[in-house]
């Protein structure tokens, strides 16, 4: 890799899995930058193997980049808001019981979480349950059972929340899913649940503050966001290629 491939590689983050990779931060990089690391990554045989690439282009960028993104077989997916929350510690009454990997087993977590993906307003996932497992597994590593919760409404399933510090960081906290079954939506738990997670990242994951981010179309999650004090920090368009 010479100086200045390493020079716009270091400007971004590349989540990487077995089979998929995302490129995220693209707002340190010059136009000029951008499309040199769509060339290297079009160059580069590791990720021509992937059934997934996803850049997410940042919401400064001009449209004749996404004109250039798509000349390269790129697609248009999405558009992605980011928001930010500084975390307190804060006490949350609720009725719901919360399971995480060490009590249930990873089938039961992965059928919750099947069904809470299920007519989700954000783009349907290009990966299988298996994937997203190891997606976990190698994001979060060797305590990712820990992030893995199941919530529950007596002894029924209605959702999944995954709070994790995220990697590379020390007090950056996240949720890899956050969703509830469809019977469940528009009840009002959304705004609960999601307040839990934030107050479980303070207190047992010891973040102190929250990264989020959803789809434009996602109204609801938008709304959750908003009724808990989450402020809109960037807005992503999202180019997907696939098949590479």
């Amino acid at each position: 890799m010479n100086e200045q491939e390493k020079s716009f590689l270091e400007k971004v983050k590349i989540i990487q899995g077995d089979n998929y990779a995302t490129i995220e931060d693209t707002n340190e990089l010059t136009p000029s930058e951008l499309k040199e690391l769509v060339n290297y990554l079009d160059q580069t045989p590791p990720y021509h193997s992937l059934s997934n690439l996803k850049i997410l282009v940042n919401h400064t960028f001009s449209r004749e980049v996404d004109q250039y993104l798509e000349g390269k077989r790129y697609d248009l997916v999405d558009e992605f808001l980011t928001v930010y929350k500084k975390l307190e510690k804060s006490e949350v009454e609720h009725s719901f019981t919360l399971k995480n990997l060490h009590m249930i087993s990873k089938n039961e977590f992965i059928h919750i979480w099947l069904e809470s993906m299920k007519s989700s307003l954000n783009p349907p996932s290009f990966l299988s349950m298996g994937e997203h497992m190891k997606a976990v597994k190698t994001e979060l590593g060797a305590h990712y059972k820990d992030s893995c919760i199941a919530v529950y409404e007596g002894d029924k399933g209605i959702g999944v929340m995954m709070p994790h510090i995220e990697p590379g960081t020390k007090d950056e906290g996240r949720l890899f899913y956050f969703g509830l079954i469809p019977v469940e939506r528009g009840k009002g738990k959304s705004k609960l649940l999601h307040k839990l997670a934030l107050s479980l990242l303070e207190s047992e994951f010891h973040a102190t503050y929250y990264i989020g981010g959803t789809s434009i179309h996602n109204t609801p999650m938008i709304r959750t966001f908003q009724a808990n004090g989450c402020e809109v920090m960037d807005r992503n368009r999202v180019f997907n290629k696939k098949s590479l």
